[in-house]
């Protein structure tokens, strides 16, 4: 994918500024565009809304940080487009989200194997808390360890549904962005829960 120039890519940390996306807009375009239009504006306040989470999304599918951070850089020139055509601003949330997933699944297919990330440790990073004595960080850390193993090895669907869900995404929002019924993604979520529980469970015995 191509970027903007002195600036490949949008950089994984907070630093990032709408004013990046002006950059991105313009040169993609091939003019000026102004912070003022109506289209980047909006796109403007989406991408500071969601790129934080569709960023940890795109990870918790398996991809690396420079093809996350592509991919977020593609969507939100895309929505821009959309938005300047003047086409259907409901559900926009799901609309970005959709686009990232359909474009970060043929990313992941043309990727070889051993860059792919079975899950992130940044998206479920686990800080003890200092309040609690030795033991108690001790068992904390093993119950994350555990959880964590346990959320790796979900079905795909399941685990997108469970990330999905943990960015904030309706059941509704969910099924547009997987291409499933609301039902199935009720499902899928149930059965990864239920196997979470578990897992807390048994640790906890």
């Amino acid at each position: 994918m191509e970027g903007v120039p002195g600036a490949s890519r949008f950089e994984m940390d907070a630093s990032a500024k709408p004013s990046l996306l002006f950059s991105l807009i313009s040169w993609r375009v091939g003019a000026d565009t102004e912070p003022s239009c109506e289209a980047t504006a909006e796109a403007a306040s989406l991408f500071q809304t969601h790129r934080q989470p569709l960023l940890r999304y795109l990870r918790s599918i398996g991809l690396p940080a420079q093809e996350c951070d592509e991919i977020v850089q593609e969507v939100f020139f895309s929505l821009f487009l959309h938005l300047k055509a003047g086409k259907p601003r409901q559900n926009l949330a799901g609309w970005i989200f959709r686009v990232a997933h359909n474009l970060g699944l043929k990313i992941r297919s043309q990727i070889s194997s051993d860059r792919l990330v079975v899950l992130d440790k940044a998206l479920t990073e686990h800080h003890p808390d200092p309040q609690r004595n030795g033991e108690q960080r001790m068992m904390d850390i093993e119950r994350y360890r555990r959880l964590r193993s346990v959320v790796a090895a979900l079905a795909e669907q399941e685990r997108q549904c469970l990330f999905l869900r943990a960015e904030g995404l309706r059941y509704r929002e969910i099924a547009g962005v997987l291409d499933l019924s609301i039902g199935t993604v009720s499902s899928l979520l149930t059965r990864a829960l239920d196997k979470l529980k578990r897992a807390d469970g048994a640790i906890n015995r």
